[in-house]
């Protein structure tokens, strides 16, 4: 049996990534299912078929209804499997080469909205500021409400050159129209430059070149700057990709040892994967991982490795906490399209599921005050743990409740700077987080009225935990 994971993301639809593999083998049915209940209810779905067939208003598309049946069947099963037409499968496979047609927008479903995971760095929803929680109402004045996500993503592709008119919802404003024009959406997903003493390295996704780029980008800041002191690593709004890329990124500063492993349903059913020896190109030089709840899946792989391995500081908010592995398997060598299914959860290498939970920052970081102020503030915070049927945790954790609020800019903060990154470079100035000097944080509003009480880390209410209730897998227009 031959596999090739290929994709570790956020949610659903994959506009840009999910945690997948390739596995060319059939689907095989469980031996224990009980035979005759499936028989019967596999017999009532052709009943049911026939009598849409035959009485409906309309006359319907029958590929139509039954590829919605099975992509139902799967994304009831969590948000992350699901069925791929043949178009999909292809936008799927471009993706993960890092280059499609479209806005540069990772999306999911969420109440038959479709919401933003994460913009992509310099695509046009980057820089017309779409944020990760925008709801995306209309297109071009045509409501997409209870539309299905692969539909709203082949509205949002389209020609290079051709304009678009998104009706954005976010929260506390009133709803807004932003002006796009398509492009050849080619992503570029590790850049970097040298701040100050320090060196930055910012990756935005993972596909099949970004270990390469990565390690061309940390040559050319070590050329730049013999004596560099130490590297910043921007994961924030990664919504992850491939699993090879997250394993190769790690491998560029670790010497050696795990990185992930990845349990399936069995007791024996684990895979590890490991950097490689004498990998790391920094030599031990200190660094600081940033952050935030758009950092999903693959990336969040690579945060919680250098966590565990006491490689590096994490610095801003909570992840997303997407920690399950779906395994993609061809219909038919793809002619049928593909079955997105998931088979596995991952841990780090101290065994930490992440699933649901999320990679949790040495220095907890907010970009603004505002963004600060929802950390208290359950209905504003957007997850894995979001989805009403989100895989659990293995080990039985639950995501961090609201709490007292981050570290925000303080009153006179230039707003043109990255207050996060002028934390992390605080942290390797002053050589570790618990030396570096904390700030105040604002004073938390509804965190009162809205946080569980009890001890940190307690289990929280069921409200708190179903702020959001995603899609079905990210897409990426």
């Amino acid at each position: 049996m031959m596999r090739k994971y290929l994709l570790i993301a956020a949610s659903s639809f994959v506009l840009g990534a999910g945690a997948m593999a390739y596995l060319n083998r059939p689907a095989m049915a469980s031996a224990e299912a009980p035979r005759a209940d499936t028989f019967k209810m596999l017999e009532l779905f052709g009943d049911v078929l026939t009598t849409v067939e035959n009485q409906y208003v309309t006359p319907v598309d029958d590929k139509k209804l039954i590829e919605a049946a099975i992509d139902g069947m799967l994304t009831s099963l969590d948000p992350h499997s699901g069925y791929l037409n043949p178009d999909d499968y292809g936008d799927m496979r471009d993706q993960t080469r890092g280059e499609y047609g479209g806005l540069g927008l990772e999306v999911t479903s969420e109440d038959g909205a479709v919401k933003i995971i994460s913009p992509m760095d310099d695509t046009p929803a980057a820089r017309a500021g779409l944020q990760s929680g925008d709801y995306i109402t209309a297109i071009d004045s045509q409501s997409l409400i209870g539309l299905p996500l692969s539909d709203a993503v082949k509205k949002m592709r389209g020609a290079v050159g051709k304009p678009i008119t998104l009706t954005i919802v976010r929260a506390g404003k009133d709803p807004f129209d932003v002006k796009l024009v398509r492009e050849s959406i080619n992503v570029k997903s590790a850049k970097g430059h040298v701040e100050g003493d320090y060196g930055y390295l910012r990756v935005s996704a993972f596909d099949e070149t970004t270990t390469d780029q990565a390690a061309a980008v940390i040559k050319d800041l070590q050329a730049k700057d013999p004596h560099m002191k130490g590297l910043i690593l921007d994961l924030r709004n990664n919504p992850g990709g491939l699993l090879d890329q997250a394993v190769g990124i790690s491998s560029l500063f670790l010497d050696g040892g795990e990185v992930v492993s990845q349990r399936g349903r069995g007791a024996k059913d684990i895979e590890r994967y490991n950097a490689r020896a004498g990998g790391d190109m920094l030599h031990g030089l200190p660094m600081v991982v940033l952050i935030n709840s758009g950092t999903a899946s693959a990336a969040e792989i690579v945060s919680g490795a250098l966590q565990d391995r006491h490689r590096a500081a994490i610095v801003g908010l909570t992840s997303f906490g997407k920690g399950s592995v779906q395994t993609v398997i061809p219909l038919h060598g793809g002619e049928d399209g593909a079955l997105k299914l998931t088979t596995a959860r991952y841990y780090t290498p101290s065994g930490r599921s992440i699933q649901k939970t999320g990679i949790e920052p040495d220095l907890e970081v907010a970009a603004t005050t505002e963004q600060a102020e929802d950390v208290a503030n359950q209905v504003f915070q957007f997850s894995e743990a979001s989805f009403s049927n989100a895989l659990d945790s293995q080990d039985g954790k639950v995501r961090r409740p609201p709490h007292e609020p981050a570290e925000a800019p303080p009153p006179g903060f230039d707003p043109k700077k990255d207050f996060q990154l002028v934390r992390a470079e605080d942290v390797l100035k002053y050589g570790s987080v618990a030396a570096t000097p904390r700030l105040p944080t604002p004073k938390p509003k509804l965190a009162a009225m809205l946080a569980p009480k009890g001890p940190a880390g307690a289990k929280p209410d069921t409200a708190s935990d179903s702020g959001a209730k995603p899609k079905a897998e990210p897409a990426h227009p």
